[in-house]
This record gives C-alpha cells, sequence and structure tokens, in this order.
C-alpha cells in the first residue's frame, strides 16, 4: 500500500506548479487570448484595415492560389505572407501551452482553427472563403512550431520567459498601431473635414 501511494503522491507532485511558473503560464494565456481576439479581430472583421463587414456575397474558392492571383493572373505575395504571418503566434502559443503534445497534436488545431475561420466567413457572408487562406494559415502555424523548437534548443528552459517578453512587446506595439488606425479613421477625418 506504501508503494502506491507513494507513486501517486510523485505523479500528484509533478503536476503542481511552482508560484514563479504559475504567474509565467498565465501570463502566457493571457497573451495568448488577446492574440485570439485580435486574430478574430483581423480575419473575420477586416480590422483595422476595413471597416465594411461584408459585401454580402458568399464566395467558396477550392483551388489553391486561384483566388491569390491579380488582375494579369500573376500571384498577390502580400495576401499570402500576411496570412503566414497571422499564424506564427497560434503555432508558437500552441508549443508554449501545450509542450508534452506530439507534433500531430499541435498541427491538429492549427488546421481547424484555420477551417472555422473560413467556414465562419463563408456562413456568415463575412469574406471569401478559400483553399489558399487554410494553406497559408496551416503554413504559418507550421512555421511557428518549427521556430518554438528552434528556439528551445537555443534557450532550453528559458524559452517560454523569453518569448513572453517578445510577445509581451509586440502585443502591446500592435494594440497601440490598431488604437492609432482607429483614432485616425475615426476622428481624423472628421478633423479634415470640419
Amino acid at each position: 500500500m506504501g508503494g502506491f501511494t507513494e507513486g501517486r503522491f510523485n505523479r500528484w507532485e509533478q503536476k503542481i506548479v511552482k508560484p514563479g511558473k504559475r504567474k509565467q503560464h498565465a501570463l502566457t494565456i493571457v497573451l495568448f487570448a488577446v492574440y485570439l481576439l485580435l486574430l478574430v479581430g483581423v480575419i473575420l472583421f477586416k480590422l483595422p484595415f476595413n471597416f465594411e463587414l461584408s459585401d454580402g456575397v458568399r464566395v467558396i474558392n477550392l483551388i489553391p492560389f486561384q483566388g491569390a492571383s491579380g488582375a494579369n493572373g500573376s500571384i498577390v505575395l502580400r495576401e499570402i505572407i500576411e496570412n503566414i504571418l497571422l499564424f506564427i503566434p497560434l503555432g508558437i502559443y500552441i508549443c508554449m501551452l501545450k509542450s508534452e503534445w506530439s507534433f500531430a497534436k499541435k498541427v491538429l488545431p492549427i488546421v481547424g482553427s484555420s477551417l472555422a475561420f473560413e467556414v465562419i466567413q463563408f456562413i456568415f457572408a463575412l469574406g471569401r472563403s478559400d483553399i489558399t487562406d487554410i494553406l497559408d494559415n496551416t503554413l504559418g502555424g507550421l512555421i511557428g512550431v518549427a521556430l518554438y523548437a528552434l528556439l528551445f534548443k537555443i534557450f532550453k528552459s528559458r524559452t517560454v520567459k523569453i518569448v513572453d517578453i517578445l510577445a509581451l512587446v509586440l502585443t502591446v506595439c500592435i494594440l497601440l498601431y490598431f488604437a492609432y488606425l482607429f483614432y485616425h479613421s475615426h476622428f481624423g477625418m472628421r478633423q479634415l473635414s470640419t
């Protein structure tokens, strides 16, 4: 009986998070929540760039890179790069919050969230649903997973702390940029017209 209780205690003891790590984990969760809110705002509501929610048209493109082509048939890289960049943090946050997950388990929420955004856009006619977006977003998330793995090889146990600091700085800068754009789009125009 002593062995059973001792083994159970050891498993319980391993699950206890040290106070410093608990604060670090809370910061990661808060930053992840802010990232998700910004992601929803950018993807579904086209913030801060476009304040028109929808033209009411439902479009779905199942041919990769067809929707990413310009008027002359050339591929528009800007949208592809933006979609990739938007999902890099998702891969990083998944690694930070669920480091024990296998690679496949980390990829599933990336693909799932990208697919969910495209389905929501189609259902509510909030934009164009495009297979290219799913591919780009998934690539971005995979880059995030790979980037975190690289950072972990370099920084070891300090990786979460370092990434949290960088994420905090970037989050503040992005929020300030959004606030700046919002202010100028709503109040700057009024000053020009008076």
